[in-house]
């Protein structure tokens, strides 16, 4: 059997709107000092940092940001 999007049963979105625009901010922003670009890792873990999530993974924030077109990875 087969099943289809539909018959999938729905997941809270970690990152909403706001918590979305705010990743595309900071990946957009110079990089931590010592480091010249920002990895999928440092973004989720500034993200906990500065409490705009609780948790999140760093899969989920490439998943967010290639969705956006403001793929880094």
């Amino acid at each position: 059997m087969v099943r289809k999007k539909q018959d999938r049963p729905s997941r809270e979105r970690i990152l909403d709107g706001r918590a979305e625009a705010k990743l595309i901010a900071l990946a957009c922003s110079a990089a931590p000092a010592g480091r010249t670009d920002w990895t999928m890792q440092l973004l989720a873990d500034k993200l906990v940092e500065l409490k705009i999530v609780d948790s999140v993974s760093d899969e989920t924030v490439r998943r967010t940001l290639k969705k956006t077109s403001s793929s880094r990875g």
